[in-house]
């Protein structure tokens, strides 16, 4: 019992960790470029090693916004989405010695849709 606790634990780990959130607004109340439909946030989850060079479980600005962020606003009916920010966390640099042997990166767009 115990190695399939430790191995749900060890699979469950290795899932990409993704959260879309959405509200519907009336496109008279928000100020945007065309008719707000919704405003989506997406944030993403990842895991990395050896000084953020593997990515076991990818988390970047691609993913979020591209995979996450666009495919939302599209389910939702909205043409495009009207980016307001975004981040990821730095790699690089001196940025790299936080990720060591293993690493937790983090993604995150927000953005409005519009028809």
């Amino acid at each position: 019992m115990k190695k399939f606790i430790v191995s749900a634990i060890a699979a469950s780990s290795l899932v990409a960790c993704t959260s879309v959130e959405s509200a519907v607004v009336s496109g008279t109340e928000i100020a945007s470029n065309g008719e707000a439909v919704a405003v989506v946030q997406a944030n993403a989850l990842g895991l990395t090693a050896i000084f953020h060079i593997i990515d076991i479980v990818q988390s970047d600005l691609d993913t979020v916004i591209n995979k996450l962020l666009i495919a939302e606003a599209k389910a939702m009916g909205a043409s495009k989405v009207e980016l307001m920010t975004a981040g990821t966390t730095p790699r690089h640099g001196i940025y790299a010695l936080a990720g060591t042997i293993i690493g937790v990166t983090s993604s995150s767009a927000i953005g409005v849709a519009v028809k």
